[in-house]
């Protein structure tokens, strides 16, 4: 019922090309975020999946579910002066690997690797030119930077999904089973820093390259030093220079680690505060309130047009329904005719002729048909209860 719920609420479950799209950049968490998985349950969603198969499934859905609906954007405003230097070093790093042709050997792997997965690429391109995921990433790293540019400040973009909800279960323990479904509702999350929204999260630490470049450092500090006091003068500036330079780039490697940390504990407090709208229930109820502002508003408009544009085929009450959204909001969308037609049916408001052509009846009638509604009633009642 959670899924039906979900369909008719227009959510759709992310599918491994937007979970791709989503992790191929950075926007504000630059921390490796992974999941503890042992901490959730894995047999409820798959036997679901198992007993309702979809297509294009992430690899994760056996453990927790990621639903989403509607893009949007989100910029930031800021110096990022710590990202700037990172990307400086970065590039520094690249040119020095062209000139000494070592970053052929990496393009060699690589290829080979796209060359076992032609697939992969294609997939992920023709889902870039979705119109309904397009939306352009603004980043540091695609940035001309200059020593203007490094002191002064930039805004960068992201397209976010409008609205998220994540479904999974806690593993119970030997003694003890845990049976309780987690359902927690997000807005405006940023797709590059989805992991925000994950359920058992590990705490961060450093990565394994950061762990190589601090003792690579380390080593060729070492071997800089030593080579330098074998030297007949041994230059104690020299020596000075090496230490100062591997010191500073292992600060530099920690630091910048203890700012991500910060920011990452921002941006965690901000998805339960602000992000977060809310969790459970309450999530069941909005849902649910949701599904029935949707498919009233579906009856109303396909009413509206048949009232106003007459007779109409279905293919032609489509079309003329997504006109009228198109001309009065300026967006794009696929019209559920099919739904909302079998609402207006069953109401008996609409007919249908001969050659297949649906047309409702009089405004009046239909007003006498549907009687008095509930919001009519508990309209009544507050004026009852006002009333002197």
């Amino acid at each position: 019922m959670l899924m039906q719920i979900m369909n008719k609420s227009n959510f759709k479950i992310a599918s491994d090309e937007e979970i791709d799209v989503a992790r191929s950049g950075q926007y504000l968490l630059n921390l490796p975020i992974t999941v503890d998985e042992s901490k959730l349950d894995k047999k409820l969603l798959e036997k679901y999946f198992a007993e309702h198969p979809r297509e294009d499934l992430p690899e994760f859905t056996d453990k927790y579910v990621i639903f989403r609906r509607g893009i949007g954007i989100d910029r930031t405003t800021d110096y990022f002066f710590m990202e700037k230097v990172d990307m400086i070093i970065g590039r520094t790093w690249a040119w020095i690997l062209r000139k000494t042709r070592i970053d052929r050997l990496f393009s060699r792997r690589s290829s080979s690797r796209r060359k076992k997965d032609p697939k992969k690429d294609d997939e992920i391109n023709s889902e870039a030119e979705d119109h309904d995921l397009y939306v352009e990433r603004i980043r540091i790293q695609n940035m001309e930077l200059s020593l203007r540019s490094l002191l002064s400040k930039i805004t960068i973009q992201e397209p976010t999904f409008d609205r998220i909800i994540v479904v999974y279960r806690r593993a119970g323990t030997s003694s003890q089973s845990d049976r309780g479904i987690y359902v927690k509702h997000f807005r405006h999350i940023p797709m590059a820093d989805l992991e925000i929204v994950l359920p058992e999260k590990k705490n961060p630490s450093l990565t394994p390259m950061d762990w190589v470049k601090f003792l690579v450092s380390a080593i060729v500090g070492l071997v800089a030093v030593v080579g330098s006091l074998e030297l007949p003068k041994a230059d104690i500036w020299v020596i000075f220079a090496v230490l100062s330079t591997v010191i500073g780039y292992c600060a530099k490697t920690y630091f910048t680690f203890q700012q991500n940390m910060a920011t990452y504990q921002n941006l965690i407090t901000q998805s339960m505060y602000d992000k977060q709208l809310d969790s459970g229930r309450g999530t069941l109820l909005h849902l649910c309130d949701d599904v029935i502002q949707q498919e009233v508003k579906e009856v109303i408009i396909s009413f509206f047009i048949l009232m106003e544009q007459g007779k109409a085929t279905l293919q032609d009450l489509d079309l003329r329904c997504e006109e009228l959204l198109k001309e009065e909001f300026g967006v794009s969308c696929n019209f559920d005719v099919d739904d909302a037609v079998q609402k207006l049916d069953k109401l008996g408001i609409v007919v249908r002729d001969t050659i297949g052509r649906y047309y409702c009846v009089g405004l009046k009638r239909a007003n006498e048909i549907i009687g008095t509604t509930t919001e009519e009633l508990v309209l009544k009642a507050k004026q009852g209860a006002t009333s002197p």
